[in-house]
C-alpha cells in the first residue's frame, strides 16, 4: 500500500475516499476535506470491512482513510485491505487503540499514518498535507532495496560559537533530503538557543524538551508526533527552552533519542554544541561522520586542535571533515590557510566563502542556505554532501555510486552525471 503514486493510473480513480464508524469522526472529516478540494460525499459510513467490500468491486482512491474501530484484529484485518488496494494508494488509518506497537506494525505494513481517535481537525489536516506532499514529491523505484542507502549518522560541531555550524547543519540536512532523497532528521541539541526550526520558519514545539526531561516517553510514536516537518523527506527536532531553566539531560535520554531517530530515518544530522559534546561523549561515539565547522582565527585554531584530539579519543571510527566557514579575501582571514593547516596538522577539506547577501536572503525566505545558494558557496555546500556520502559509496564499491552523482552537481567540475540507480 505504500507504493508510489502512479501518474499513469486510470483517470477514473477518486482523489479521496473515507470509511468511518461513527458520526463524530465523519463530521470532522467532512469539515476538513473541502480545504483540499475533495468531495464530502466520499465520506462513507462503515469501517474497514465496508472498505474491503466496496474496493473489491471498484477502483481504489488515491488517498484512502479507513477506520479500524470495528476491526477485532486490526493488524491482520488490514491485510485484507491490501489485497483490494491498487498500487499508488496512500492509506491513512484511524482507531481507538493508542498503542505504539500497533502503530509501528501498521506503518511497517504500508500504512502512511495512524491517527488515534478522537481525531482533531488540526491533526487530520496535517495528515492530509503530508499525503499531498508525498503525491507531489519525487517518485521512488518501488523495487529499490533499502540496502542501497545504509543509515548515515552525521554530527556537526562548531569549534566556537558563531562560526556557522548550525547553518551548515541545516543545509546538509536539506541537501540529504532534496538531492539524495533520503528521509532525514535534523536534531538540534542547543535546547535554549537552537535555530534548527527557525531556519525553516517553523515553530519548534516542546518535543525535544519533553524527550530530555522524560526519557521513558521516547519511542517511535513520540518521535513521529514531536518532530516538525519541513517536507515529506525532512523533519526537525528542535527547542526554545526557557533560558532560566537548565535542562539536566542524562546520557540515557540522549542515547535513546539518537537510537529512535536512527531507526526512523535514513539519515540523521545532529547539530551538537561543543560543550554538550564534551560533557556527553556518547553523542559522538556512534556517528559515522563528523563535520567540524571552524573559522581561520587564532582562537578557532586552538579549539580545532583540542576538538580533534577529543574526537580521536572518543570516536575514532568517525570520518572527520574540516570546513572553514565564512572565509573572506578582503580583508584576509586572521590566520592564513597554510598556517592554520600547519597548526592543526591536517588539511582543511572544504572552504565556504563569506557571502552576506545569500545568507540574508536565506534568512528572509525561511529556507536553508543550500536551498538558495549559488556560485562558490553552492559548490562548497555540495562538497560537504559529497564528503558525507563518499564513505557509503566506497563501502558499497560502486564506481557509479552517489559520489559521482554529487560531483556532477558541482559547478566547478562539470562532470557528466553517473548512471545507475540511487
Amino acid at each position: 500500500m505504500n507504493a508510489p503514486f502512479n501518474p499513469n493510473a486510470a483517470p477514473t480513480r477518486e482523489a479521496f475516499t473515507a470509511f468511518v464508524c461513527d458520526d463524530e469522526f465523519a463530521a470532522t472529516i467532512r469539515n476538513v476535506v473541502p480545504e483540499f478540494g475533495w468531495p464530502v460525499e466520499k465520506v462513507n459510513k462503515g469501517g474497514l470491512h465496508n472498505a474491503v467490500q466496496t474496493l473489491s468491486v471498484s477502483a481504489s482512491p488515491t488517498v484512502l482513510l479507513v477506520d479500524l474501530s470495528d476491526a477485532s484484529d486490526p493488524l491482520n484485518d488490514i491485510n485484507s485491505l491490501a489485497e483490494v488496494c491498487e498500487p499508488g494508494t496512500i492509506v491513512i488509518a484511524a482507531g481507538k487503540l493508542n498503542d505504539v506497537h500497533l502503530y509501528r506494525d501498521l506503518i511497517a505494513s504500508g500504512i502512511q499514518d495512524y491517527l488515534v481517535k478522537p481525531v482533531t481537525p488540526d491533526a487530520l489536516r496535517e495528515c492530509f498535507i503530508q499525503a499531498q506532499l508525498i503525491l507531489q514529491g519525487p517518485k521512488h523505484d518501488a523495487h529499490a532495496s533499502t540496502e542501497d542507502k545504509p543509515h548515515m549518522s552525521i554530527g556537526v560541531i562548531g569549534t566556537r560559537g558563531g562560526v556557522g555550524a548550525s547553518v551548515v547543519a541545516t543545509s546538509l540536512a536539506w541537501l540529504l533530503a532534496d538531492k539524495d532523497h533520503r528521509s532525514t532528521a535534523l536534531l538540534d541539541l542547543d535546547v535554549q538557543f537552537g535555530t534548527g526550526a527557525l531556519s525553516f520558519d517553523l515553530e519548534p514545539g516542546r518535543g525535544l524538551v519533553d524527550a530530555l526531561e522524560n526519557p521513558s516517553r521516547i519511542d517511535g510514536l513520540f518521535i513521529e508526533r514531536a518532530m516538525t516537518r519541513v517536507n515529506d523527506k525532512l523533519a526537525v527536532l528542535s527547542a526554545e527552552a526557557p533560558i532560566n531553566q537548565p535542562l539536566l539531560a542524562d546520557g540515557t535520554a540522549l542515547h535513546q533519542l539518537q537510537e529512535e531517530l536512527t531507526s526512523a530515518f535514513e539519515a540523521t544530522v545532529v547539530d551538537i554544541p561543543r560543550l554538550m559534546a564534551v560533557q556527553n561523549p556518547q553523542l559522538v561515539t556512534d556517528l559515522n561522520h563528523i563535520i567540524m565547522v571552524t573559522e581561520q582565527s587564532l582562537a578557532s585554531t586552538r579549539d580545532t586542535i583540542r576538538l580533534l584530539g577529543f574526537i580521536r579519543m572518543t570516536a575514532p571510527q568517525a570520518k572527520v571533515t574540516i570546513v572553514a566557514n565564512r572565509v573572506s579575501t578582503s580583508p584576509p582571514p586572521e590566520v592564513a590557510k597554510k598556517d592554520f593547516e600547519a597548526s592543526i596538522e591536517r588539511k582543511v577539506d572544504i572552504i565556504l566563502p563569506l557571502d552576506v547577501k545569500q545568507a540574508v536572503d536565506a534568512a528572509k525566505q525561511g529556507k536553508a542556505l543550500a536551498a538558495i545558494s549559488s556560485g562558490k558557496l553552492q559548490s562548497g555546500l555540495l562538497q560537504i554532501l559529497a564528503a558525507v556520502s563518499s564513505s557509503v559509496a566506497e563501502d558499497e564499491g560502486r564506481a557509479d555510486g552517489f559520489m559521482g552523482k554529487v560531483r556532477s552537481l558541482l559547478p566547478s567540475k562539470g562532470a557528466a552525471k553517473a548512471s545507475g540507480k540511487k
